[in-house]
């Protein structure tokens, strides 16, 4: 792997999805996810779709994003159901959507059913960023690389590693093949697991353009200070 050169905070926190999914968030743990983006300057705040409209509320005329995650964490739901709650989360303010594929009809082989998925949620959403959670720890190597191509066909922006609420996270083996089937023009989103800036930078290293995690602050705390303020 060739080598990185350090990342500055500012960088940093353009790179980082700021995310709170734990089942038990109160709207007071959001609310302060929302007030350390907005004083980091990360990309966005990552939520269940229950917090959006609150969410969009708290970033009401900032630069940080609403971001959503949908058919979260298994993906074992109808297509229809996903397209419901990201067309309800575009409806409150979120501008990003990570949904999670049905890894069970990717590992029987059904990638029709697979794309059809990625693309009602696509539908759902047609001015939003589309992340496609592929939940890499439970595929092979072979059904990975099916499902970045599906994702691709289906007009997902980016394609994501995990949930983090699975068997393992991102590994930088995975966003390297991950990066290397969807090309340069596809976003690969790293998530699970990067606590530290060596993690972080392996994974930029390997292709990653963005990053998912609740320690962005402690990421930019072992970053390259960057001159000015943000």
């Amino acid at each position: 792997m060739n080598q990185v050169q350090p990342v500055s905070s500012r960088e940093v926190a353009l790179l980082v999805d700021h995310t709170i999914l734990k089942p038990d968030a109160t709207e007071e743990t959001v609310k302060t996810f929302c007030e350390e983006a907005k004083q980091h300057g990360f990309r966005s705040v990552c939520v269940n779709s229950i917090h959006v409209p609150f969410v969009a509320g708290q970033l009401r005329g900032t630069d940080v994003r609403v971001c959503a995650v949908v058919g979260f964490p298994l993906g074992a739901m109808p297509s229809a159901v996903k397209a419901a709650e990201t067309a309800a989360a575009v409806a409150a303010g979120a501008q990003e959507i990570d949904m999670v594929i049905p890894v069970g009809a990717l590992k029987d082989g059904r990638e029709d059913v697979v794309q059809a998925d990625i693309a009602a949620v696509r539908a759902a959403c047609p001015d939003a960023v589309l992340k496609v959670i592929i939940e890499t720890c439970l595929l092979s190597d072979a059904e990975k690389r099916a499902a970045c191509r599906l994702s691709v066909a289906a007009g997902a922006d980016f394609v994501k590693t995990s949930t983090g609420f699975s068997t393992g996270g991102a590994t930088v083996e995975d966003v390297a093949l991950m990066r290397e089937v969807v090309g340069p023009s596809i976003g690969v989103k790293a998530s699970g697991g990067i606590r530290s800036a060596e993690s972080l930078r392996a994974m930029l290293a390997a292709g990653a353009t963005r990053i998912g995690t609740s320690s962005g602050i402690a990421l930019i705390g072992q970053a390259e200070p960057t001159s000015g303020t943000y």
